[in-house]
């Protein structure tokens, strides 16, 4: 069966540089993956990491969406827990009016955050525990049939805003198991549970209004060039960066030369950060898509959620443009 092919645009702020650019640069890939047959585009909400720009995941969808004409473009996801579900049904109910037929909203339970900042969210440290109760207060805001007497979200959408669920355990693939949703599996940062999250989603899968049978996604690395050499060049540059921002919160934020990464990721420590990335494509396009189509199978994917991570924007476009020229002939284009 073909796999549909999406993005996961984790909107990268660079060193010294300005946010403003990690904008543009998102702008810059969505296009580029519009051009090229991808399903979706999403963004996720993080907070409290130098490095990221898509703390405001809805303003972003909608300043992506406003300069883009087709692709479909989410959050992957919003951590419900930060927010009420009303005012993210207001949000994304927006969005819709706004960009009609192209929102997705994909809802995952973690805080996407350190403690400190959690609290700073003034987030309860229990408001995971309702996360079932909150997914389905959210939904019925949506549908203009809401759980709670004499409120409702305006603008409530004419179409539909497609709920996905998302995780990197059995409790996210059971629960959007029993609510007949999508399940998107953060395999491109959290893999150990993949097959087995998979698998009890599927077993245990009950019809829906949204969804009459299982849909998997599943998230994977990609690095895409014109030769391998300069596809691991970009990975080692990408996932050095990954190191030092990771160990710079953590240990006074100095600067770490290239040594000392390499250094670190050797360690025990390191180890575990690099395992974070076992599914990772590197390579020219036809290795990319070897490797994708063979993480694909493995799990039966429906689709693959793609983070390009090369340091340079024109990289990151050029790997997303090899992948899809690489899996035209297995990736269904919408």
């Amino acid at each position: 069966m073909p796999v549909a092919l999406s993005i996961l645009d984790l909107a990268p702020i660079a060193p010294g540089r300005p946010a403003r650019e990690s904008f543009a640069a998102s702008v810059e890939l969505a296009r580029a993956a519009e051009r090229n047959g991808y399903r979706r585009v999403w963004y996720a909400e993080h907070h409290n990491m130098p490095s990221i720009a898509s703390s405001a995941t809805s303003l972003v969808i909608g300043h992506v969406a406003e300069h883009t004409d087709t692709i479909r473009l989410g959050a992957g996801g919003i951590m419900l827990p930060n927010h009420s579900p009303l005012v993210i049904a207001e949000q994304f109910g927006t969005l819709e009016t706004l960009f009609p037929g192209r929102i997705d909203l994909g809802l995952g339970r973690a805080p996407g955050t350190d403690r400190a900042t959690m609290r700073a969210i003034r987030r309860d440290g229990t408001s995971a525990d309702s996360f079932p109760e909150d997914v389905l207060e959210l939904q019925g805001y949506l549908r203009g049939e809401s759980r709670v007497a004499g409120v409702r979200a305006v603008p409530r959408p004419e179409g539909e805003v497609p709920l996905y669920l998302l995780g990197s355990s059995l409790f996210g693939a059971r629960l959007a198991a029993r609510f007949g949703l999508p399940y998107a599996f953060a395999s491109h940062f959290a893999p150990d549970a993949l097959h087995e999250a998979v698998a009890a989603y599927r077993e245990y899968f009950e019809p829906s209004e949204q969804l009459a049978e299982p849909y998997v996604i599943a998230g994977v690395n990609v690095f895409a060039a014109e030769d391998r050499d300069e596809a691991e060049a970009q990975r080692r540059v990408a996932y050095r960066n990954r190191a030092r921002a990771f160990i710079s919160r953590g240990r006074g934020g100095r600067d770490y030369t290239d040594a000392e990464i390499d250094a670190f990721l050797a360690s025990p420590n390191g180890a575990q950060l690099s395992a974070m990335a076992k599914y990772t494509a590197v390579g020219t396009g036809d290795e990319v898509r070897a490797l994708l189509e063979e993480f694909g199978a493995s799990i039966g994917a429906d689709e693959l959620i793609t983070a390009h991570h090369a340091e340079r924007v024109a990289d990151r476009v050029r790997s997303i443009e090899l992948t899809a020229e690489a899996l035209a002939e297995s990736c269904p284009r919408e």
